[in-house]
């Protein structure tokens, strides 16, 4: 039953955060990982089919939208070094 409720508590997480603006949901994101999916904290999903198959979605969706998250950033500390490098040649 413990397994059952963590499971629970982890989709309904997932699903809160995919609700929040883009930087609270990166830190968010990390933190869930990092909670429910790291080496030493492993878990093993005790979920009904149609919530497991929904979770599955949400991880995947989650996952492309860090992977935008850091192009973007990393966009962005290009063009801010880009703009350094101008102002101190200026």
């Amino acid at each position: 039953m413990e397994r059952r409720n963590r499971s629970l508590e982890a989709f309904e997480r997932l699903k809160y955060i995919d609700s929040l603006d883009e930087e609270q949901r990166a830190k968010a994101l990390q933190h869930w990982v990092e909670k429910y999916l790291s080496a030493d904290n492993k878990l093993e999903f005790d979920l009904e089919f149609k919530d497991l198959k929904f979770l599955l979605e949400l991880f995947y969706k989650n996952l492309d939208f860090i992977k935008q998250f850091n192009a973007n950033l990393q966009k962005q500390m290009a063009e801010t070094q880009k703009m350094k490098a101008f102002l101190k040649n200026s």
